[in-house]
């Protein structure tokens, strides 16, 4: 029975790959083997045991094609969009993974990064690691989430403007300030003004500060004028740090070198881009 029981899991990865599918939920699985849960599991662990199968969430399976079983798994852009049905939460790959994506390459990705509305362990897929990051509105956003087609279909993926946003919003999870300036610079051709002036109205006002104060070190003074103009509304704006970390621990605090009038920034430390 054991034996009939692997067979018949084998066979079910097998076509679900030759008809381009490769993940599968452990419902659909019993509902199409019409097995037992007990079966089905028994039989998936030594599918794992084999490195021919992963499940990166409970009931959630990957199969591992024959040319990634030395990487553990496939890319998590091959089933990213499936994962996050599978857990029924709005997503979009966002942040560094974005930002290459959309063309900087000054830095390699460490993560595949996901922006979504649920609060979510990191996961180890193979030589992968996806690092979620928790939005409570991800649905507000959704105008400025693009598809982006994959080897098996396709995934959302943060435009350019909303990238930008995110990695100074996330600084640590762009690498410190230093790397995102680095980014930014990479990036700063592509953002369109007004899609950036319309998508900042989504984040704390302290991050289009600092957004607008370092792209306009860039020279980006075409792409920030609305920005700058969608924000202040006429009014004065609230000073921030631009890194506030310098500016908490009152005994190592770091005077200000710069507090930039028009952005009302207080700059302790140049960041220093690659």
């Amino acid at each position: 029975m054991m034996l009939d029981q692997r067979s018949q899991i084998s066979t079910y990865m097998m076509r679900l790959l030759s008809e381009g599918r490769m993940v599968f939920s452990r419902e659909d699985a019993q509902k199409e083997l019409g097995t037992s849960r007990r079966a089905f599991l028994d039989a998936a662990e030594r599918q794992q045991q084999r490195k021919h199968l992963i499940s990166p969430r409970r009931g959630f399976y990957v199969i591992v094609p024959p040319q990634y079983l030395r990487w553990g798994a496939p890319s998590p852009s091959w089933y990213i969009d499936s994962l996050m049905h599978h857990e029924d939460h709005p997503y979009y790959v966002g942040l560094l993974k974005a930002a290459e994506l959309h063309g900087a390459s000054h830095q390699a990705v460490m993560e595949f990064q996901v922006v979504t509305g649920k609060r979510m362990p990191r996961i180890r897929a193979g030589r992968s690691i996806i690092a979620f990051y928790y939005r409570k509105d991800v649905k507000a956003l959704m105008n400025a989430i693009e598809e982006q087609k994959t080897d098996t279909g396709v995934m959302k993926v943060s435009s350019v403007e909303l990238t930008a946003l995110d990695l100074v919003r996330y600084p640590h999870a762009g690498g410190g300030l230093d790397n995102v300036v680095t980014v930014l610079s990479d990036l700063g051709e592509q953002i369109q003004p007004h899609k950036l002036a319309k998508t900042s109205s989504a984040f704390e006002g302290s991050v289009v500060q600092r957004l607008g104060y370092l792209l306009d070190q860039f020279g980006k003074h075409n792409v920030t004028r609305p920005l700058f103009n969608a924000m202040s509304k006429g009014s004065a704006l609230p000073w921030v740090e631009l890194e506030p970390s310098l500016a908490s621990d009152n005994d190592f605090s770091m005077e200000p070198i710069e507090r930039d009038k028009h952005w009302r920034v207080v700059v302790r430390r140049k960041p220093e881009p690659d």
